[in-house]
């Protein structure tokens, strides 16, 4: 067993497809129609054929409420690795990302969280 997909709710998929590609550098997999919305994948560059990452809208009410309640909690939704928090950070910044944790160095990995424009907090680590 192993883990090929995961998803995060996102209100509008369009805008959610350019924060993740433009800004954070996935690239797109895979996006077809699936009735009124699409199966849209993002995945990283570095592991083009590793875990995709669904796009998925937020268009049953449960979803809606998980997402807002979490949200309003100040949890991330999801966490993504990178090499080194402080320079995804200042880049991230620099291109308008706004965070709502800058890095912190805690028991393990170095963290930071920002608002990814779509209805989530993500966090980025570094071991």
């Amino acid at each position: 067993m192993r883990i090929k997909l995961t998803s995060v709710f996102v209100d509008d998929q369009d805008k959610a497809l350019k924060f993740y590609t433009e800004v954070l550098g996935f690239v797109k997999k895979a996006d077809f129609p699936v009735g009124e919305f699409k199966w849209l994948t993002v995945v990283s560059p570095e592991e083009p054929h590793g875990v995709e990452l669904l796009l998925e809208p937020n268009d049953n009410p449960a979803s809606r409420t998980f997402q807002a309640d979490i949200y309003q909690q100040g949890i991330p939704l999801t966490s993504f690795a990178v090499e080194d928090v402080e320079k995804e950070y200042a880049r991230m910044k620099g291109l308008g990302v706004d965070f709502k944790m800058e890095p912190t160095k805690s028991e393990g990995p170095t963290v930071a969280v920002f608002d990814d424009t779509c209805g989530n907090l993500i966090q980025i680590f570094q071991i």
